[in-house]
């Protein structure tokens, strides 16, 4: 299976078609009147496609095993062709997709079943995946250029007795995602340094600013508190899904003082100084926390 532990539980939302053509419109009348030897086609097929649902990870084997909290069947008989509409949702890391999809497939096999000792010309037309809902898909990126700085706090670092590899993961991650950014700056874990830093960022009309490092509890932890005295908006928010995040990960992330704000258009995280630490803050947050680069602009939430 594929590694979803990195991901976020979110509410997942698949909605799958299938299309059952038949030969005849005698089939359909059979249908309409209730004349099907077999019995009722759609609650029968409703039935089956409900077993499928629950069985898929059994059957398909890259599927994750998922407590799935709603399935739900509409037919509607259009002419000749029955669609089959199979809606499944879950608050799970991952989608239902294939789930919807083998619902409607197996509601299409079981009419076709039921419906075959009338009707020799039955054909199941087209089995698609309509629309999908939760993840980071949902949401799109401001369409601005948005430019980002990453800051590494660090005494170890500045003073080249240790190598940054926190500052080039962050990076890297940023690019991945379009944006414009600068290179690494690494300062020693110093007041008058962060807050130049935190400055000059800010006057270059950065939209996302990154500290890593001295969010701890060390005497030489000090960027919290730095930050504190500059960030106008707390985000208590973010900042909780951050250490949710970590938590459940691992349990040190309780002593994190990750926190993140607003100053001016400039969103600010300072985040844990390990690279595992800031990369799991950053994949509980990024990159949705973006969408406030458009709320901070005067843009409405949706």
């Amino acid at each position: 299976m594929v590694d979803i532990t990195h991901k976020n539980t979110t509410l997942r939302v698949a909605i799958a078609e299938a299309l059952v053509e038949v030969g005849t419109q005698d089939t359909i009348t059979a249908i309409n009147e209730g004349r099907v030897p077999k019995g009722d086609v759609f609650e029968m097929s409703k039935a089956a496609g409900l077993l499928g649902v629950k069985k898929t990870p059994e059957l398909l084997p890259d599927c994750h095993p998922i407590l799935i909290e709603y399935t739900g069947f509409d037919f509607s008989i259009e002419e000749k062709t029955i669609r089959i509409r199979c809606t499944v949702k879950a608050i799970y890391k991952t989608g239902v997709e294939v789930e919807a999809m083998h619902g409607a497939s197996i509601a299409a096999l079981n009419l076709y079943d039921m419906l075959k000792p009338l009707d020799k010309a039955i054909e199941i037309k087209t089995i698609r995946l309509v629309e999908k809902k939760g993840g980071k898909s949902d949401r799109s990126l401001p369409k601005a250029h948005l430019k980002a700085q990453v800051i590494i706090c660090s005494d170890s670092v500045s003073s080249g007795q240790a190598q940054d590899s926190t500052g080039i993961a962050l990076n890297e991650l940023l690019k991945e995602t379009g944006l414009e950014v600068h290179d690494v700056k690494v300062i020693a874990d110093e007041h008058e340094q962060i807050r130049k830093a935190f400055s000059q960022a800010i006057e270059q009309e950065t939209d996302l600013i990154i500290f890593s490092g001295g969010t701890g509890a060390s005497p030489r932890d000090i960027t919290t508190d730095v930050l504190d005295e500059l960030i106008e908006k707390r985000l208590p928010g973010v900042e909780e899904a951050m250490r949710s995040y970590g938590q459940q990960r691992t349990p040190v992330a309780m002593f994190s003082r990750s926190v993140a704000g607003l100053v001016k258009q400039s969103i600010v995280l300072a985040l844990p100084g390990s690279k595992s630490g800031a990369l799991d803050s950053m994949a509980a947050v990024f990159p949705t926390v973006l969408h406030l680069v458009d709320v901070l602009k005067g843009k409405r939430h949706d």
